[in-house]
């Protein structure tokens, strides 16, 4: 499509969560110039969120990798290559460390983020050619669980539901999932829904309460880890009260006695006990479920990052098959995907223990069917590794080159000191990466740049099994390549030494001659999509699967006749005790540590890290404890806390939140050691898997919080070049106790910086810090006072603030970032600055910095509150300050505003 001007638009999708949201990329055929949803797409239709909305913001180019680097030895820096000699030399490395310590001595980690055609070609590349299952994918970490919940209780991976169900179920269940802040198209939908039918009902199983509590009915506040006694105890009452669909059970269903036996001991009060509810909740939540006409139930990461994750997803389907609800429209078990092609990966076998279409790499059958379909003798009979495993394996010597593509283990991983370690001491580590500021890329001996959003063609599956043809918009930048070409010219090249004089496994030319390979790998099996084609999708719109060969049409629906894809045809009910999490609470470690979402970031932040306006909503990270928790300890909001658990410790603020429970803390799982020194907040989190996923339990850990006294502390803002001066600046804050380096602003994006320590830093290293923020020469405002170690800079151009630095302490950074963003320099400025007071004029200590509630259209929470004072309801709001009229992420919180904000006496 095009306009009158030379502006361009090109149908794609959102390279964020998995609703797979359609969105049309603006462009001039060179640069991406804005970005809107698809009103055609059946994902979205036109809606996107916070993240997905600023896309076009996103991708600075000084955060990207554009040419192949290569370190020629550890503690070198990496130099500029070629891609030929880039590649020659990794692939000369891996043939002989395979010749010298077998194929699995290497291994591939790769990444959700892929596009399918990208994931076929890894999986190829490791078992044909290779011959190793050592590839798993950051998949592992985020949807492991629910892919075994799926085939042991249903025969196959395949959510049977789709995106209406969400609007025609009757009594819809969202256990362990944010879903307003993971997924907040789905959850608009779901608004929506409730709105034209307040009949519905929903039930919300999370220890915090979120913004998606809001909507709810029923709150289940449950501690956290013990959704298996949840589950078994709504099945004791569906049982007791006869809310079970007997006739469905007989008909479809294996195994209910041995669980019907289990359930027995789960009794109301046993389970409210466990669980930490009332009976009377309890009650209500199986009495809602049981007289629905439709259940639903949606779940994410509070079920699948856990030691007993899988036993938590079978717990909950097991709810679904007594009650007969699955198979029509409104009810059925459906697992949000976190990643926007998580599903791709599980379609192409690239978790360690899969291989294409469903298969079991250990399955000796289906190993034979892919290795006649590819042309070679056999595949790998070893089992892969998994990614925790693989990691430590890393580690202890046994894989001695690893690839890295689209993933950022280096901060996503548990045990982050662990992590750090097995990379340090990898002898090669390739990364394939669009951005080179991720955490790994610092361990990275060879670096090859790989095109990102808008610049590569491909296809992905969302949650609903629906695959989209992704298109490219523009070229990627400098020499960057898209991940299939990377990956398939590494293979032949390793083909020389590997299969030298044999035809090529790897003579693909495009994206589609890789998916029309790999898509007869699904013929006759359960997500059979070999009648689909890029020219189907192109004419017909996304489809969802099973697309076989002759139909015109995908499948919205599966199970609908009562056959799974089980040898006996039978759903099977699965019975597995509850079991308590693997950290367990003691006097060293008594808190229990959450981990989740923010609304405007997403993982590492390796992409909306570059947007500055992504910060506005939640500026830096921050440990949340109940306002209880805080007086006990003697803490106040604000104070910096080291928080410590068994593997290690990190200092950062805290703040109080009655969201969630005294004896519980909460942390955002986004923050790495490039904004946080000290590693992130995956430094603290464990390396427990479940025994049948391998999925880590990054949702819970035990820790202990205590006060840090650092009485000299540092702020600091400068605009401009900000992904340079974080990389530049980042390292010479290593010797502070606390760091927090944030992007901040808006229509001026700006590096902000706090920092702390118990003893002024040396003048040298300050001078550096200087430097950098371009705080050392021209038009600067200077005061220093030795003695206190007390130090100002200020520089104004133009009669505004570009920089600032305050040292030793810091009473003025809110007053001066205030100035900052209002663009000027007023009157008393100068004068405070010369003078040795601290305290900004009119003012005697610091305040909270007001957050920006409204993303999409700049509105701040003190702008809100003014308008609440006033008499102003959500549609006044609305319609004055236009907040919540955009992507819809900011409602539920002006909601909770409008409830506890004083209004005006005449409203």
């Amino acid at each position: 499509m095009t306009t009158p001007s030379r502006t361009q638009l090109t149908a794609s999708t959102c390279c964020y969560c998995g609703v797979g949201c359609g969105v049309l990329i603006e462009h001039d055929g060179e640069t991406i110039l804005g970005v809107s949803g698809d009103p055609e797409h059946p994902a979205n239709y036109g809606k996107l969120c916070s993240k997905g909305s600023t896309l076009h913001l996103t991708g600075d180019l000084d955060a990207r990798a554009l040419y192949p680097e290569l370190r020629l030895g550890k503690g070198l820096a990496r130099s500029r290559t070629s891609w030929d000699s880039a590649l020659d030399h990794a692939a000369s490395i891996f043939a002989e460390t395979i010749r010298e310590h077998g194929p699995d001595s290497v291994a591939f980690y790769i990444s959700g983020q892929l596009l399918t055609e990208d994931y076929y070609a890894f999986n190829k590349l490791a078992r044909a050619l290779v011959g190793t299952n050592n590839i798993d994918s950051n998949s592992r970490l985020c949807m492991s669980s629910a892919v075994v919940g799926y085939k042991r209780s249903l025969g196959a991976d395949a959510p049977p539901c789709n995106y209406e169900d969400i609007e025609l179920s009757d009594c819809l269940l969202i256990a362990g999932s944010n879903m307003a802040y993971a997924h907040p198209v789905l959850f608009r939908r779901l608004e929506e829904a409730k709105a034209r039918r307040p009949e519905m009902k929903i039930i919300v199983v999370d220890p915090r309460r979120t913004d998606t509590c809001d909507l709810a009915d029923l709150h289940l506040a449950i501690l956290p880890g013990t959704d298996v006694a949840l589950f078994h105890g709504i099945l004791h009452l569906l049982l007791w009260e006869g809310w079970i669909d007997r006739r469905y059970i007989d008909a479809h269903t294996e195994g209910f006695d041995a669980l019907k036996s289990l359930v027995r001991d789960y009794t109301p009060a046993a389970v409210a006990d466990i669980c930490g509810i009332s009976q009377a909740d309890l009650l209500q939540a199986a009495e809602l479920i049981g007289k629905a006409p439709s259940f639903l139930s949606l779940w994410c990461m509070g079920l699948n990052q856990s030691s007993s994750g899988s036993a938590k997803n079978s717990a909950l389907i097991n709810l679904h098959l007594a009650t007969g609800q699955i198979g029509k429209p409104g009810a059925g078990p459906f697992s949000l995907t976190g990643q926007p092609n998580a599903m791709g990966g599980r379609e192409t076998g690239s978790l360690a223990n899969l291989l294409p279409g469903h298969r079991e790499a250990g399955n000796a059958a289906h190993r034979a069917e892919v290795a006649g379909y590819w042309g070679v003798d056999s595949l790998p009979e070893s089992s892969g590794l998994t990614a925790v495993e693989l990691f430590e394996s890393v580690r202890s010597g046994q894989i001695k080159a690893l690839w890295i593509a689209c993933s950022n283990p280096a901060q996503s991983l548990p045990d982050q000191s662990k992590v750090h370690e097995a990379l340090r001491s990898c002898p090669f580590v390739v990364v394939q990466e669009a951005f080179a500021t991720t955490e790994t890329c610092a361990y990275a001996d060879l670096l090859l740049p790989a095109a990102s959003w808008g610049e590569k063609e491909g296809s992905v599956t969302n949650s609903e099994r629906r695959i989209t043809h992704v298109r490219r918009a523009v070229p990627a930048p400098a020499e960057a390549r898209p991940d299939w070409a990377i990956t398939c010219d590494f293979a032949r090249r390793l083909e020389h030494h590997l299969r030298p004089g044999l035809p090529s496994l790897f003579d693909f030319d495009s994206p589609e001659s890789l998916f029309e390979e790999y898509k007869q790998l699904t013929r006759e099996r359960d997500l059979d999509l070999s009648g689909l084609s890029y020219a189907i999708l192109d004419e017909q719109g996304p489809q969802q699967w099973p697309f076989p060969t002759g139909v015109s049409t995908g499948s919205p629906r599966l199970y609908g006749d009562g056959r799974f894809a089980t040898d006996s045809g039978r759903a099977q009910f699965v019975s597995e005790a509850y079991q308590a999490p693997r950290d367990k609470r003691e006097a060293r470690y008594p808190l229990s540590l959450l981990t989740g979402r923010l609304r405007d970031q997403w993982h590492g932040m390796s992409r909306t890290g570059t947007a500055a306006r992504l910060f506005s909503h939640a500026p830096e990270a921050q440990l949340s404890l109940h306002p209880d928790e805080l007086r006990r300890r003697h803490l106040n909001s604000g104070d910096l806390v080291a928080a410590r658990s068994r593997r290690g410790s990190l200092i950062l603020p805290v703040v109080a939140d009655a969201a969630i429970r005294p004896g519980q803390a909460w942390l955002p799982m986004h923050w790495g050691d490039r904004f946080l020194k000290g590693l992130g907040s995956n430094v603290l989190t464990q390396p427990a898997f479940d025994p049948l996923s391998k999925q880590p339990e990054l949702k819970l850990s035990t820790i202990e919080v205590s006060k840090v006294e650092l009485p000299w502390q540092l702020f600091a803002l400068v605009e401009g070049d900000v992904q340079h001066r974080l990389s530049q600046l980042r390292p010479l804050f290593d010797g502070f106790a606390f760091a927090s380096l944030t992007l901040t602003g808006r229509e001026r994006p700006a590096l902000q910086i706090r920092a702390a320590s118990v003893v002024a830093p040396e003048a040298d290293l300050l001078a550096q810090i200087d430097a950098l923020l371009d705080l050392d020469h021209g038009p600067v405002l200077a005061y220093d006072d030795p003695r206190r170690t007390v130090g100002k800079r200020v520089r104004i151009e133009d009669g505004r603030i570009t920089a600032l630095r305050l040292a030793g302490e810091t009473m003025a950074r809110d007053w001066l970032k205030s100035l900052w963003q209002e663009g000027k320099a007023d009157a008393e400025l100068r004068r405070w600055l010369l003078a040795p007071r601290s305290t900004p004029p009119g003012a005697v200590a610091e305040q909270q910095p007001q957050k920006t509630l409204c993303n999409c259209l700049n509105v701040s929470e003190q702008a809100i509150c003014a308008g609440i004072a006033r008499g102003l309801n959500l549609d006044g709001l609305k319609n004055e300050l236009k907040c919540g009229t955009s992507c819809g992420s900011c409602v539920p919180e002006i909601k909770r505003l409008l409830a506890t904000q004083p209004v005006a006496v005449n409203a």
